[in-house]
């Protein structure tokens, strides 16, 4: 028997490949015009009352498809698993406020942002900033599925954004060089020379673009403080931020450990003075085993409460 996430995936994937042949378009822009018809209420799969997460795995899943046909570097997706850690680490760092506000500079499609406002449904906000067309668009659509409440910004992201300062920015950094060597200079992590990191830039804006005591969860490069950048990083660091945590991610995640990728936790410093946190150093589990994801949650349970997050 089909779960509702198949029944999903398998119609959206069934109208995709129909249009994409029918028009000779990407099989990602016919997803995102079979999304639009979705929401729209032109068409819907059959399927038992989806709950938004079964309606964004079976997103996802079209999305994914449609990213492996693509040899565009940024139409990647970040694993679930990543989300939901991620998701968990926002509701423990909001320490039970009610309601909080999230940004995705670098939002893709949705993906990991949707993740972590469907952990902690009905008490976010969001907005989302993202330069790919495409990308943007599936966001968008995405979002009126969910019924999830966003403002996203069609735009470099590096550039100046209108978007207010925000409890949270969760995000998968776009690694790389950033091309625009005179925007950079607006930047503190810039190069003195050639092109500047395009992860390090985005540090600094979501530092800018967070409030006083608000949280950043940064899916980073784990050799994020071993580049040639790294004394300058640390630097910044030490000046706009505390380091909350570093958690090393499964490596059976990514294709090669090249790839891997870590967890960052930054606070940006409020006018409270108080003892610097404890620095969570962590290794997260295979999700697929369920006695260490329980060990794990628990070692950040017992972190959290001690510097100070009560639990929602």
């Amino acid at each position: 028997m089909e779960t509702n996430t198949e029944r999903i995936f398998n119609f959206l994937d069934g109208h995709a490949e129909r249009i994409s042949k029918k028009e000779g378009t990407l099989y990602l822009e016919a997803v995102l015009e079979t999304v639009r018809a979705w929401a729209d209420g032109k068409t819907s799969p059959e399927a038992e009352k989806p709950s938004k997460e079964e309606v964004r795995k079976g997103l996802q899943l079209a999305t994914l498809k449609g990213m492996k046909e693509s040899a565009q570097p940024n139409h990647q997706m970040t694993p679930d698993s990543i989300g939901l850690i991620a998701g968990y680490l926002a509701d423990r760092l909001s320490g039970g406020k009610p309601y909080v506000t999230l940004f995705d500079p670098a939002i893709g499609t949705g993906n990991l942002l949707y993740t972590v406002m469907n952990f902690m449904d009905g008490r976010t906000a969001a907005s989302g900033s993202e330069i790919d067309d495409l990308l943007i668009q599936l966001a968008a659509a995405s979002a009126d599925l969910l019924a999830q409440p966003i403002t996203l910004y069609h735009q470099d992201s590096l550039r100046p954004l209108m978007v207010d300062p925000s409890d949270f920015v969760v995000t998968d950094l776009p690694v790389g060089y950033y091309p625009d060597d005179e925007n950079a200079m607006n930047y503190n992590l810039r190069a003195e020379e050639g092109h500047s990191y395009a992860h390090h830039l985005f540090i600094e804006q979501s530092m800018r673009h967070l409030k006083k005591g608000g949280h950043g969860i940064f899916v980073v490069p784990a050799n994020l403080f071993e580049s040639e950048f790294a004394t300058q990083l640390h630097t910044f660091l030490k000046d706009e931020a505390e380091i909350l945590g570093v958690i090393a991610l499964p490596e059976g995640l990514f294709k090669n450990r090249a790839n891997a990728k870590s967890l960052l936790l930054l606070r940006k410093p409020h006018s409270r003075t108080g003892p610097k946190p404890e620095v969570l150093l962590a290794q997260a589990p295979d999700l697929k085993n369920a006695k260490a994801v329980s060990a794990f949650f628990g070692k950040v349970d017992v972190w959290a409460e001690q510097n100070g997050y009560q639990k929602a």
